[in-house]
């Protein structure tokens, strides 16, 4: 193949594939991304790059969430992009799972604030004053839920 003189070397390259393997903490999940029927295989040439296939095929799933009470809901989500599949794409798209983030948030905070405030620490270990501040708690709960 090639011809060399007194001194020459070949140098093999190198080459990694592109893709690469996934990391073993990690899970992947598949599932069809549209409830329509499947195409069959054609080929598209004006689709040069990811962007243009999400434009061109239009992903969405109809997905179906369990709420506290057991009921189901159902939303559609919308894939334009890689970006939509990550937790951030897909809370953004659903109002029951950014209620549910909003909850969380909510309950970190409490947490965090349980674990530093001290004066909360020390009302707590007393059940009288626990009984008092939980009653106070569910008092404005109750408000809350008549003015909504």
């Amino acid at each position: 193949m090639f011809n060399y003189d007194i001194g020459g070397q070949e140098r093999k390259s190198e080459v990694s594939e592109g893709i690469a393997d996934i990391p073993q903490n990690r899970t992947l999940l598949i599932e069809k991304l549209t409830d329509d029927p499947p195409l069959s295989p054609q080929i598209i040439p004006d689709l040069k790059n990811v962007s243009d296939v999400f434009a061109f095929f239009k992903p969405a799933k109809e997905v179906e969430f369990e709420t506290e009470d057991g009921a189901s809901k159902s939303e559609e989500l919308h894939f334009t992009g890689l970006a939509d599949f990550g937790k951030q794409g897909i809370t953004k798209q659903s109002t029951y799972l950014n209620e549910l983030n909003q909850q969380c948030d909510d309950l970190q905070k409490f947490v965090k604030q349980l674990k530093s405030n001290k004066i909360l620490k020390t009302l707590l270990e007393n059940k009288d004053a626990k009984a008092a501040y939980m009653s106070c708690i569910k008092s404005l709960i109750n408000e809350m839920e008549q003015t909504a």
